[in-house]
This record gives structure tokens, C-alpha cells and sequence, in this order.
């Protein structure tokens, strides 16, 4: 089957969550109806001219980009203008447009996640951080019968995980009380009489990011018609979310042989660079776009590299006096990496459900900035 706009954005909330966002960014569903049903789909850096025309053509119903397509505020919409005729375009043909911009950057398995696997680096490590995920506990009282199934729903909506332990939660049996008035269907007990029955209290931890899925699995497979459940927040620790990757280089050895590799692999016809290259390289950090700002930071997390993109001058030379080699792979460069694995990603949530649709990247897709 088909799916819509909407069943896609889901997935996507829930790699990227829109509460990772710097305050100034806009991403979301920016062009479109969640309604629309989607069965070409297509991810793109960019969404630029060559991009829309090419989706028309092709019959693709969604774009999904990385940089927003709208930004800033429109206060006009105007045909007469390059983003007004491509708006136009895109609203007459029912293309949708959802956009993961620094939420994506900052989430895992996003941006940067794949720039490090594309480098081969280990033992990863965040660079800036960005957010927590807080921690909830959820307490839920059910009848004994059904404690194994509240249980399960809970673990598979993402509840329960204590570091590398899944399927967390505690139980304590007790008795719960309670009185149906007309209008209910209780599952146990008569209508105007007080109900005694054997329950289990159910408790386990769920990070707010997951929160409100795990309470709709909870009510899903709870048996009463008015579930009682509790939800408080807790001061343990919850997952960082962090912009930028720290890791181990491969093999230990000298920057320019770190670059050279480097500009290969991000397939560079250039590639800027300052700094001592005589320098043995154990640890690189990168951060994919513009993260000239996080040199020192880069330094202080014990990297002899740090790869990134919009390195202006003054940049650089910061870098040769923090004592670290800086590489200005281009901000086309260090991001489109995620374009495929956006593409692949989809295409493998498109299966579990079992939706019939394509995806692939934007064929048009380049770098804005040329070299001679």
C-alpha cells in the first residue's frame, strides 16, 4: 500500500525530534497536507529549482531536504521571483515538503554519525552538546492477566532501557478498588458496586522523547476503559544529544595523509586545510556544515584534526594557534553524506511497514560553490 505525508513525518519526528532544533532554524512539513498520499519519494540537500522540476517530471509526491526550503519569515509570495515561482510550482502539483535541518544535525544517526562512519572513526564521542531527553517514570496499575501484555507494549514503544539493558520494569501486586456509574463498561465488576481486584503495579523509565508514543501503546493494551497511570519526572541523567562527532582515526598518521584521504572521501575537488600537517593524527573531529565556531572546543576534546565546513580566514588561523589542524571540507561536502542514508533509512522503515513506495536522491543535487 501507499502511505501519506504524514505516516513519513512520523518517522522522521522520531529520528530527528523538532525538539532538537537551534531556536533560530525551521524545520517540519513546510510545503504541503499530511494527507497526501506519498508513493515516490525523493531526499535532496537542497531544494533548489532543478530539484522541483525534477520531482514534476518523475511524479514525485514528497521531498524530504535538509536545509528548510523556507526559512526566514515570507511577508510576500511572489511568482515573479525565483522562491516564488518554485512555491508555486510545488503547491500545483501537490508536492510536500518536510525538512530535518538542525535537529538532524544534532540527532543520532544523523548528519554527523554518518560523516564518521563515512571517515571509519571509533570510539565516538559528541562534540557540542545540544539537549537531554529527561527521564519519565510511568506507573501503571492493571489487572494480573493482562501485566505481561502492558509490559511488552511498553518495552516496544521504547520504555524500560537502562544503558545496554532493555526490558526494564518493576512490579508490585496489590489490590485495586474501584466503582463503574452508569454510562461505563468496566471490564471487571457491576455497574454501582465497589470492585476489589488483584492488580500489579507496573513502573519502568521512558525518555521524553518516546513519552507520549508509550502512553498511547500503554492504553492500547491496557484492559480498562479508564486506566490509571502516573507519570513523574525524574533527575537521573537522560541521553545527550550532541552536535559534532570526537573519534579514533583509523591507522595513526600524518594530517596530510589524513587530508588526502579526506578530500577522497568526500569526493573534493579542493580541499582548504591550515595548520601543522606534519602532525600525527590519532583523534578527528568533525562537525558536517558550519562549525568554524567549535575549533578550540575540538582541540580541548583531544582531536589533532577537525574537519568541518565555511572555514574562513580567521578561522584558520585560530587553528594554527590552538595547535590543530583544520579542514574546510565545504559545507555541501561534510552534509551530503546523509542524503543516501536518509534514502536508505527510508526505504527500510518503508519495508517494516510495508508501504509500497520508492525513494531516491535528488539527481540534480550539487554544490552551490564551483573551483577552477
Amino acid at each position: 500500500m501507499a502511505t501519506t505525508v504524514g505516516e513519513i513525518v512520523k518517522v522522521l519526528k522520531a529520528w530527528a525530534p523538532l525538539s532538537l532544533k537551534e531556536s533560530w532554524d525551521n524545520p517540519g512539513l513546510l510545503i504541503g497536507s499530511p494527507d497526501e498520499p506519498v508513493d515516490k519519494l525523493m531526499v535532496t540537500l537542497d531544494v533548489m529549482m532543478g530539484t522541483v522540476d525534477y520531482a514534476i517530471e518523475h511524479g514525485i509526491q514528497m521531498i524530504v531536504s535538509h536545509h528548510p526550503v523556507i526559512f526566514d519569515g515570507l511577508k510576500s509570495l511572489r511568482t515573479d521571483t525565483y522562491s516564488g515561482r518554485m512555491y508555486q510550482k510545488l503547491l500545483a502539483h501537490h508536492i510536500s515538503v518536510y525538512s530535518a535541518h538542525t535537529n538532524l544535525d544534532s540527532a543520532d544517526g544523523g548528519v554527523n554519525d554518518v560523516l564518521a562512519r563515512l571517515l571509519g572513526l571509533t570510539d565516538l564521542k559528541g562534540l557540542v552538546p545540544v539537549a537531554e531527553d529527561k527521564l519519565y517514570k510511568i506507573a501503571v496499575y492493571v489487572p494480573e492477566s493482562h501485566g505481561d501484555a502492558v509490559r511488552q507494549a511498553l518495552a516496544d514503544a521504547g520504555a524500560g532501557y537502562i544503558g545496554n539493558y532493555s526490558d526494564c520494569s518493576f512490579t508490585a501486586k496489590g489490590e485495586g478498588r474501584f466503582k463503574a456509574h452508569e454510562g461505563t463498561h468496566p471490564f471487571i465488576g457491576e455497574i454501582g458496586q465497589v470492585e476489589k481486584t488483584a492488580e500489579e503495579r507496573v513502573e519502568t523509565i521512558v525518555p521524553e522523547s518516546k513519552l507520549r508514543q508509550t502512553v498511547q501503546a500503554m492504553l492500547a493494551a491496557h484492559p480498562y476503559e479508564e486506566p490509571a497511570y502516573d507519570l513523574y519526572p525524574l533527575k537521573n541523567a537522560g541521553h545527550p544529544f550532541m552536535m559534532g562527532r570526537v573519534g579514533t582515526w583509523p591507522t595513526p598518521e600524518p594530517a596530510m595523509d589524513v587530508l588526502k584521504k579526506i578530500k577522497g572521501l568526500l569526493h573534493r575537488d579542493a580541499l582548504s586545510y591550515a595548520g601543522d600537517t606534519d602532525v600525527i593524527v590519532r583523534r578527528v573531529a568533525l562537525l558536517g556544515g558550519g562549525g568554524a565556531g567549535f575549533i578550540k572546543l575540538a582541540r580541548d576534546a583531544g582531536a589533532q584534526l577537525y574537519l568541518t565546513g565555511d572555514v574562513k580566514y580567521h578561522d584558520a588561523q585560530e587553528a594554527i594557534r590552538q595547535g590543530i589542524v583544520v579542514a574546510d571540507g565545504g559545507h555541501f561536502g561534510t552534509e551530503s553524506p546523509v542524503v543516501a542514508d536518509l534514502c536508505r533509512r527510508l526505504e527500510q522503515a518503508a519495508e517494516e511497514q510495508q508501504w509500497h513506495i520508492t525513494c531516491e536522491t535528488d539527481p540534480t543535487s550539487k554544490d552551490m560553490l564551483h573551483y577552477m
